[in-house]
């Protein structure tokens, strides 16, 4: 099965440290945030595709060198980055198989929760949290699937703790049926499509007790004391 990790944006709120090295390949404990999203995908994926725009020299340079897949492709987002939907649409030409697992390329993912959700037809990775309105809320229908996602909801809309949406999917090909509109915010939204799907296939909510969002950099500071190979990778010491 095929991988998509995206990794092509500017990392804005990681500056000063993002102005001359990509965010992915900032390093965590000794070894790039990249290197840890393969290691996560490796047990399932056997071809991953890395999206790539922001000093993406360094990032071919990287993919070049590592030694965890083989089998990769290097998808650029042009002619210019459009959002999270624009970065996945970039990929449907290159995709090998039908069904593919993507998530965000700064962000750690707990290996097992991955497994699990690439055992789903359609499925979204979630984790749950008390601040509901900093998180996409995972809106579950009768039948326990997503039945919608809402954004940042105002604080008490939900009980509390409510599955956010953590920025990992499992989707196949039939994805690319749907034309995304732009979004209020001028780009093409992932989450769009996430929506869609909800409304015309079974989405499976897969919950995780492993996530780990590196975003600025007092989080990229923190990173450094997790254990991830025993809290994201399942290896006991």
């Amino acid at each position: 099965m095929d991988g998509i990790i995206l990794a092509g944006g500017k990392g804005t709120r990681m500056r000063p440290l993002t102005l001359e090295t990509p965010k992915p390949l900032l390093n965590v404990q000794g070894h790039p945030i990249l290197e840890w999203s393969l290691r996560g995908m490796r047990p399932i994926v056997d071809h991953v595709l890395i999206v790539v725009k922001y000093l993406k020299e360094q990032i071919e340079d990287y993919m070049a060198q590592q030694t965890i897949f083989e089998r990769y492709t290097l998808v650029e987002q042009l002619p210019e980055p459009l959002g999270t939907g624009h970065a996945l649409q970039c990929c449907a030409p290159y995709l090998k198989s039908d069904a593919f697992i993507v998530h965000n390329g700064d962000d750690l993912f707990g290996a097992q929760a991955l497994a699990t959700l690439s055992q789903t037809e359609f499925g979204i990775l979630t984790m749950p949290r008390d601040d509901q309105e900093r998180w996409g809320v995972a809106i579950m229908n009768a039948a326990g699937q997503l039945d919608r996602l809402h954004e940042k909801p105002l604080a008490g809309t939900y009980p509390i703790p409510v599955q956010a949406n953590i920025g990992a999917y499992k989707f196949d090909k039939r994805i690319f049926d749907y034309e995304l509109p732009l979004s209020e915010r001028g780009e093409y939204e992932l989450t769009d499509y996430v929506s869609w799907a909800a409304q015309h296939f079974k989405v499976d909510i897969v919950p995780t007790d492993f996530w780990f969002p590196i975003g600025i950099p007092s989080e990229l500071e923190a990173a450094q004391s997790v254990n991830i190979e025993r809290d994201m990778l399942g290896i006991e010491s």
